[in-house]
């Protein structure tokens, strides 16, 4: 018999140990689900701002049922998110737990994040059917999924857009004060390129984006921030090849999952005239799964791309490099498409992604 095939003594302390951990990561699984539905009805929002309250008066502010309030409560309050005062039959939401579980939290917040969770749940026969098929899937297929990377943006990237982002491009604030082209390759929703186009109203600003859903929200909110220096037009971007017409181009979280990244950053290089800059967000973990065993949320980013990421790309017929593609991917991508100079750069209040400045 081989020692591949001798029988291995089980660690029966190891083994209850780990089942331990697979039980906490059941229950944690069920908590992220009920973060995701507490953020989308604004249940954290409201509690922050309110003192001690039976389930009563917290349904009725929410304009919800009582008792769906109260069992969403009770996974609140044994997950420890809550607090709980059996004496009045009260709940409230401690300030150091809303920090990070509320629009505009100190911290961050993360229950954003929560709904990808629950997205995943809702995707799983679908994915499914794609492990067994290889096949992939289209932007479409995902629920509230512009809605969530509008919300992650809006935390990650708007938020410090002026005063730490758009700065890393040494020279770029002023250009811009100017007035030059701008594209956002990949906007989205658009929220990034209407606060530039806000600030800056002598540059000109374009948004193309696969998604028509995404692209019509976009219009829909520069016309109601009346702004006439921005277009936004639904455009996939295989193949692009514009040539010397922007001055500045940024991608937020937009490039890992597309059809053919090399060929988009050779594209958009082409896009630049001469001295123009690529500012690229993207995700920050290692090409190396053996490196990422620290990195900030590292399971959950793989879930993502599992989930998303790589499905979205392989159902277009590329290349499917996932979420985790790595920043010397990323890195390499860039080098490979001509780019003058690259710097990389890490940014404290976003530790799981990475930004670029390529310039031309």
């Amino acid at each position: 018999m081989s020692e591949a095939q001798m029988p291995q003594t089980l660690d029966e302390t190891a083994a209850a140990a780990f089942a331990e951990k697979a039980g906490a990561m059941l229950e944690a699984g069920a908590v992220a689900v009920m973060m995701s539905i507490g953020h989308r009805l604004g249940l954290f929002d409201l509690m922050a701002a309110l003192p001690p309250s039976t389930s009563e008066a917290i349904a009725q502010r929410a304009a919800l049922s009582e008792r769906y309030v109260r069992e969403w409560l009770a996974v609140m309050v044994t997950g420890r998110i809550v607090a709980y005062h059996p004496q009045t039959k009260t709940y409230h939401l401690p300030s150091e737990h809303a920090a990070c579980l509320t629009r505009g939290a100190q911290l961050g917040n993360l229950a954003v994040y929560a709904q990808a969770v629950a997205m995943m749940g809702q995707m799983q026969e679908r994915l499914i059917a794609c492990m067994e098929t290889g096949e992939g899937l289209a932007y479409g297929d995902y629920p509230c999924f512009h809605q969530m990377m509008a919300e992650d943006s809006g935390q990650t990237v708007v938020a410090r857009l002026f005063d730490t982002i758009l700065p890393l491009a040494e020279g770029t604030a002023e250009r811009l004060a100017t007035g030059i082209e701008v594209l956002d390759a990949g906007c989205g929703r658009g929220a990034a390129l209407i606060e530039m186009a806000r600030r800056y109203p002598a540059s000109r600003f374009t948004g193309y984006d696969l998604c028509g859903d995404a692209i019509a929200f976009a219009k829909e909110a520069a016309r109601k921030a009346g702004l006439d220096n921005i277009r936004f037009e639904q455009r996939d971007l295989t193949g692009y090849d514009e040539k010397a017409r922007f001055d500045l181009i940024t991608s937020f979280d937009a490039v890992h999952d597309q059809k053919d990244p090399q060929a988009l950053a050779r594209g958009l290089k082409g896009a630049l005239r001469g001295g123009g800059v690529y500012l690229m967000q993207d995700i920050g973990g290692s090409a190396r799964l053996e490196n990422n065993l620290d990195f900030p949320f590292a399971p959950f980013l793989y879930a993502v791309s599992l989930c998303h990421c790589m499905p979205v790309s392989l159902g277009q017929g590329g290349l499917g490099l996932g979420t985790m593609w790595g920043w010397e991917t990323a890195q390499s991508i860039l080098d490979a498409a001509g780019f003058r100079s690259v710097e990389r750069h890490v940014l404290p209040h976003d530790p799981m992604n990475v930004w670029f400045v390529a310039r031309v």
